[in-house]
């Protein structure tokens, strides 16, 4: 990993030098743009409306328009901001864990510590374990004040952004403003349910089943060009038949039987935990992309002899 950012947790009179590091990455695979007739790659260009001309990117300046002119900011003025010079995350305050919103959190980093100051970064830590409470730090990164949550993941301290108040909207929908009548019957069936789907939550166990298609769709594309059958790829759709179900009660009765009967169609997602596990496993891709295509196909139930059929055309 590469750092984004150098700074400092400051405590009291205590400081800490650390590098900053983006906790997160997208998995999602990378498309563009293409013209449709020819293929051809579509790009954006940065033209200048008054001389015309394709301006590079290190060339742009920002501005600030009030409706009767135009203030151009550089980026030495920018820099020249003492909230922009400052490197430091000033702890405000410690805060119970559970008083920090989880919609309010934005974007997570680890930050790793100085050799030097090792000791003070591992206090810091422990007093947040020992504590069982967040600090709330405030500093500044890429020209805009930042207020965050600093908290342990493990051995490393993790910080993560907070939306400012004015960002967070309030919901204002006028249909909640009737409450529906619920039976004690309908709570009964809905309490049997969650019972029933209960469990402990364990993100290992589910994967983004549109990426790992679109992965499979693009190694077939690959092996079998525009001639690519996608029926025999994914297999055909199969009708829900509880689709049409409109009566709560049926539905939640319909549910539960489902779960008991082991044909949940809403929980497939250790089959494809498992499935990316296999193709990761698989040393050619052209091989994987066939795998998965078979599985996928018994998993429709389609006949048996569908895909090869169509492969061998």
């Amino acid at each position: 990993m590469r750092s984004i950012w150098k700074g400092a947790i400051s405590f009291g009179l205590v400081s800490v030098p650390v590098k900053v590091y983006s906790a997160t990455e997208s998995h999602d695979v990378r498309l563009h743009q293409v013209h449709d007739k020819d293929g051809g790659r579509i790009r954006y260009q940065r033209r200048c409306e008054i001389c015309g001309e394709v301006v590079d990117y290190s060339s742009i300046d920002k501005a600030y328009d009030n409706g009767d002119q135009t203030v151009v900011l550089t980026e030495q003025d920018l820099a020249s901001l003492p909230a922009e010079r400052n490197h430091e995350i000033e702890v405000v305050e410690f805060v119970p864990s559970d008083q920090v919103d989880l919609l309010r959190l934005d974007r997570s980093y680890y930050l790793e510590p100085d050799a030097k100051t090792l000791k003070q970064y591992t206090l810091l830590r422990r007093a947040l374990e020992d504590s069982d409470r967040t600090a709330i730090v405030r500093f500044a990164l890429r020209q805009k004040t930042r207020l965050a949550a600093l908290r342990v993941r493990g051995n490393v301290l993790l910080l993560q952004t907070l939306l400012w108040d004015d960002e967070v909207r309030e919901p204002a929908f006028d249909v909640l403003k009737d409450v529906p009548s619920i039976s004690q019957k309908e709570r009964d069936m809905a309490a049997q349910l969650v019972e029933s789907l209960a469990g402990d939550f364990d993100s290992a166990e589910f994967s983004d089943d549109y990426q790992e298609q679109l992965r499979t769709l693009v190694e077939a594309k690959l092996e079998q060009g525009d001639a690519l059958d996608t029926t025999a790829t994914f297999g055909e759709q199969e009708k829900d038949d509880d689709a049409d179900v409109v009566d709560l009660m049926e539905a939640l009765k319909r549910s539960i039987d489902r779960k008991k009967s082991g044909s949940d169609k809403t929980a497939p997602a250790k089959t494809a935990a498992t499935k990316k596990t296999t193709a990761k496993k698989t040393p050619a891709k052209k091989t994987t992309a066939k795998k998965t295509t078979a599985k996928k196909t018994t998993a429709k139930k389609a006949p048996a002899k569908k895909t090869p059929a169509k492969k061998a055309g």
